[in-house]
């Protein structure tokens, strides 16, 4: 019934806010922002603190979505961490947002993630793991976040990240981004070498 409900609110714009509610956490007070969208056909949410409509410089972390990192503690990559770590510097702003995107193992879906870690456990890497499967490094695009960013007004972005591609990608899709902030937690020894491949073949900005 809910993706039914969403394909009905989403005939009169590609990308369309359905719903907003008061979200309160253990990292503070939010409103959260469920959105559909005829893109990519997912549902995705803002998490936000205060009024950031018409605001410049707002500080803007894109979150893709981990169930293993962000619900089980997997300690195989560092999402978990960063997104907790999200939440508390949003938390303590007075105002910024927190796109959750719907777009698991870097786009290829849930369960082809788990055979990208079974790929691992036999050597390669997270990179060699995708392409052996048939994927690219990276499927993930911002079309949808760039216009989830302007469904909520936000007129330019501090954007939290350590992945330029993510900047590029934005401003080419109409998203001022006024600086990046850096955004490294979540090193342990079990992912050491996963942090090295985003940092050695993936490009991210990771001392």
């Amino acid at each position: 019934m809910a993706k039914k409900g969403a394909a009905k609110n989403c005939k009169k714009k590609e990308v369309q806010i359905i719903a907003t509610a008061k979200l309160p956490t253990a990292y503070g007070n939010f409103t959260v922002v469920a959105f559909c969208n005829k893109i990519d056909k997912k549902e995705h949410i803002a998490i936000v603190k205060g009024e950031v409509a018409g605001k410049p410089a707002v500080p803007v972390r894109i979150h893709s979505e981990c169930l293993t990192g962000d619900v089980f503690h997997s300690l195989r990559c560092d999402c978990r961490a960063q997104l907790e770590a999200a939440l508390k510097k949003i938390g303590r702003l007075s105002r910024g947002a927190i796109l959750y995107m719907r777009q698991e193992g870097r786009g290829i879906g849930l369960g082809n993630k788990i055979r990208a870690y079974e790929l691992q456990d036999k050597g390669l890497d997270t990179v060699e793991a995708n392409l052996a499967l048939g994927f690219p490094t990276d499927m993930r695009d911002y079309d949808v976040a760039a216009a989830m960013i302007k469904g909520l007004g936000i007129k330019s972005v501090l954007l939290i990240t350590n992945n330029p591609d993510k900047m590029e990608k934005l401003k080419q899709y109409g998203i001022k981004v006024e600086k990046r902030i850096p955004h490294v937690f979540g090193k342990t020894r079990f992912n050491k070498s996963y942090l090295e491949v985003k940092k050695l073949k993936m490009n991210h900005i990771i001392s």
